[in-house]
């Protein structure tokens, strides 16, 4: 029998422990951090070891061919923030692109050769255990690349996508390496992926020199040319991940931390911020008001955020979480439904394909750690022999001279990759996120809120059925929100429709509180699980 994927039957607790917890969207991922948790390395350690696994496990989502980010706050109480994403190739002009798309008045493809950036995920990993972990980058590698060679089991959801990627492919390189027999693999079949096996025995025999100024850079350089992309060797070489502050707010009490431009973070802080000055926590949590408030917040956030934020080292962005700015914001909600944009044309997509992954350690290291694709298996374009699927990141161009995001050589696109950290009260950290498109910044704000004004335990927050505001302007209910719920908020002028449980996200938690105890959650929308020791 084929699995329904969205019922919630299954019963989940919070996850304690004393040494160490990782949570994840696959359990085989979420093992692969417990091991390296367990043969002495730290949450660093933990995190790029699970990231690496999430590759092999989940290959359509994440991968060394994306972007990663992390937002940490270390032993040393140290908090800071890793992006390490590619820009567009020095070859990518608008006028380039349409060139090749042989249309002057084309729009950016959401697919395809020309929708490549520079992957900046090996190096991310990279300078994540150099920088804060306690072993070796080969010995982190070692459980992907057992995956990888040996086999593995393919889990529901992640069989489901699949299949629903697996039309993707612009070559034949992606579908022998990823459709075993000429089709995607069912729930249960043991896959192997040795090309992407051998990949990362390279990368940790020689560091991510060879991925990126060495024989792997030319492969996806050559790659990339020969199906009409812009990308070559030189635009991998010298790449180098950045280290950034974190942007942040207070929420009700707790500090939240997010990335900067060019990544979503802000549109989370300004969300926040509306809905702590409309007071939307304060309502009853089955009150129709409760969303409302918070709707209104995340539109206005969304509205802003798309209009403003873009690579910072080619146009200024404001200070979107500012107080004074979201009070007044906040003082254009009233009681029904505001006809407010999320910014216009131009914008990314809606959905995206991601993995999260969260890890606390005894020392006191908590890790949010994201890596994505994008779309599902990226661009289509994967790397021959090397099992390299290449991001489509590039889609969040814009081809318009005139909007924030348009394409310019060697600029970074908007990102909608946004790990997540709390300091819920003092020396009680959290690292989380909610995967998926625009519903992270969505689910960021919900799961804060179900911890901090409704006081949920960890597994809790995330089991409970959430709302998500869309790009054309309805407000969209799990089944389990809906009826009265719905009802209600139509009667406040909303546009209400439900979509199943898959469309609203999928998150993960791990938290360390001040006396050491650790613990952890994950999200029911994924296969994943929470684990520790």
């Amino acid at each position: 029998m084929e699995p329904d994927l969205d019922r919630f039957d299954s019963r989940r607790s919070t996850v304690y422990a004393n040494r160490g917890v990782v949570a994840t969207s696959q359990p085989l991922a979420a093992q692969a951090g417990v091991r390296i948790l367990r043969d002495g390395g730290n949450a660093f350690d933990a995190a790029v070891a699970t990231a690496a696994a999430l590759n092999v496990v989940e290959p359509m989502s994440t991968g060394i061919g994306g972007d990663a980010f992390a937002l940490y706050r270390t032993a040393d109480d140290e908090v800071g923030a890793l992006r390490s994403c590619g820009g567009a190739p020095q070859a990518a002009t608008r006028e380039a692109v349409r060139d090749r798309l042989g249309d002057e008045d084309a729009e950016m493809p959401d697919f395809g050769p020309l929708a490549i950036t520079v992957p900046g995920a090996a190096r991310g990993w990279e300078h994540t255990v150099e920088e804060h972990g306690r072993l070796g980058f080969d010995e982190v590698l070692g459980p992907a690349i057992e995956y990888a060679t040996e086999g593995y089991p393919v889990s529901e959801i992640i069989a489901d996508a699949w299949a629903v990627c697996a039309e993707r492919f612009v070559s034949d390189a992606g579908r022998e390496a990823y459709l075993p027999g000429g089709e995607a693999p069912e729930v249960g079949q043991t896959v192997t992926l040795p090309g992407l096996g051998e990949t990362f025995q390279t990368v940790a025999k020689e560091g991510t020199e060879a991925f990126y100024e060495g024989a792997i850079a030319e492969q996806i350089g050559d790659a990339v040319q020969a199906e009409g992309g812009l990308l070559t060797a030189e635009d991998l070489d010298g790449f180098t991940p950045d280290v950034v502050d974190p942007v942040s707010t207070t929420y009700n009490g707790a500090t939240v931390y997010e990335l900067p431009p060019n990544n979503q973070g802000l549109i989370a802080l300004e969300a926040l911020n509306v809905a702590e000055r409309l007071d939307a926590g304060h309502y009853g949590y089955d009150t129709p008001e409760r969303v409302h408030y918070f709707a209104e917040a995340m539109k206005r956030a969304f509205h802003d955020g798309h209009h403003y934020i873009t690579d910072p080292d080619f146009e200024s962005v404001p200070a979107l979480h500012a107080k004074e700015y979201a009070e007044e914001r906040a003082s254009t909600v009233g009681p029904t439904a505001g006809e407010v944009s999320v910014g216009g044309p131009g914008l990314p997509d809606e959905d995206s394909d991601t993995v999260l992954l969260t890890v606390a350690d005894e020392a006191g290291n908590v890790v949010s750690f994201i890596n994505s694709l994008y779309n599902g298996f990226g661009s289509g374009v994967v790397v021959p022999d090397t099992g390299i699927v290449l991001q489509n990141r590039g889609a969040s161009f814009s081809l318009d001279p005139d909007h924030p995001n348009t394409l310019e050589p060697g600029k970074k696109p908007f990102h909608t990759l946004i790990p997540g950290l709390v300091e819920l009260d003092e020396d009680d950290w959290a690292a989380f996120g909610v995967m998926g498109g625009y519903m992270q910044p969505q689910g960021h704000v919900q799961v804060l809120s179900n911890l901090i004004d409704y006081d949920m335990p960890l597994q809790r927050a995330f089991d409970a059925p959430r709302w998500r505001y869309m790009e054309d302007g309805r407000l969209a209910l799990e089944e389990r929100l809906a009826g009265e719920m719905g009802a209600a908020l139509s009667r406040k002028e909303h546009d209400v429709g439900v979509l199943p449980a898959r469309q609203f996200g999928g998150g993960q938690i791990a938290r360390r509180e001040p006396d050491g105890t650790l613990s952890a959650a994950t999200e029911p929308r994924k296969d994943g699980s929470a684990a520790g020791f």
